[in-house]
């Protein structure tokens, strides 16, 4: 099958969106569900279908009652350029759709209500998910640029931080401004369990990376980015370090001048392949 045909095999509707649909139809508002779910729909088809052009491993895409998942099994180490374009083409989506809805609009196709109820929509779905918050594009986005200059793990702490922030300014803002509406507070506790969980599994996060790094897909690094450590400092710690998009020789020192210098793959052999997961990188010394 068609690599991009396959994503729709990959769709999955939310149990909890099925009851919503049956209590809008028999609500009378079947309409404004329809509209955000092609929204929300094509929104992570254009991640998916980008992730697909780069040959990603897709998991499934979760359509939610106020928003959907494409969740990918790739973990940091794909080029920084592919990551980009896989998170900006959700968002890029809207354009084109505002487009056809003005289109369909002009050629008498849709009513101005309808119209101006897709707009109202589709703007706020695409403002809403540019804010720095995980699991939101602008959260992936400010990830993906911090992490181009910083070590992975602090990377993700920071965003984690980032993310946390801009969340209590949100629940801030609609508890003074707008506290009745019942939609926010759910798509705000969303947002609280997936950073909650994102934070409980920081050090898997870490871990899954450096795994992908020695066991996943090489890809060319382009750029060397020596890392210089001290010959006591735990081997966990150096692989900490790590940041995506370059190549670690490690330059191991000892009171300030080199004893000798290591490739990277050779401290990921060390750690995942001969379990030295308690030894120092001194230690290495010899041994590669």
């Amino acid at each position: 099958m068609n690599k991009y045909l396959s994503v729709f095999l990959h769709i999955h509707i939310h149990p909890i969106l099925w009851l919503i649909m049956g209590i809008s139809v028999m609500t009378a508002h079947f309409q404004s569900l329809l509209i955000l779910l092609v929204i929300i729909l094509v929104h992570e088809l254009g991640h998916a279908m980008a992730a697909r052009h780069f040959d990603w491993r897709l998991k499934s895409i979760v359509l939610l009652p106020f928003g959907g998942v494409a969740e990918v099994e790739e973990h940091g180490n794909r080029p920084l350029k592919e990551e980009l374009i896989t998170i900006a083409a959700g968002p890029f989506q809207h354009l084109p759709l505002q487009g056809a809805a003005f289109l369909l609009f002009s050629a008498g196709y849709m009513s101005p209500e309808t119209f101006q109820l897709f707009t109202f929509y589709n703007g706020m779905i695409f403002l809403f998910n540019l804010l720095p918050i995980w699991p939101l594009d602008g959260g992936k986005l400010l990830f993906l640029f911090v992490s181009a200059r910083r070590s992975y793990q602090d990377a993700h702490r920071l965003m984690l931080l980032v993310s946390a922030v801009f969340l209590a300014v949100y629940l801030l803002f609609f508890l003074l401004f707008s506290p009745q509406q019942l939609n926010v507070w759910i798509i705000a506790g969303f947002l609280i369990y997936s950073l909650y969980t994102e934070y409980k599994h920081r050090s898997f996060v870490s871990m899954r990376f450096l795994l992908e790094r020695y066991y996943g897909n090489k890809q060319d690094p382009g750029i060397l980015e020596p890392i210089i450590v001290d010959e006591d400092e735990m081997i966990y710690q150096t692989l900490l370090k790590f940041r995506r998009g370059c190549k670690h020789p490690i330059i191991v020192e000892r009171d300030g001048k080199k004893l000798f210098e290591l490739d990277e793959n050779e401290l990921l052999h060390a750690y995942f392949a001969d379990k030295r997961v308690q030894s120092t990188v001194g230690e290495l010394n010899y041994l590669y």
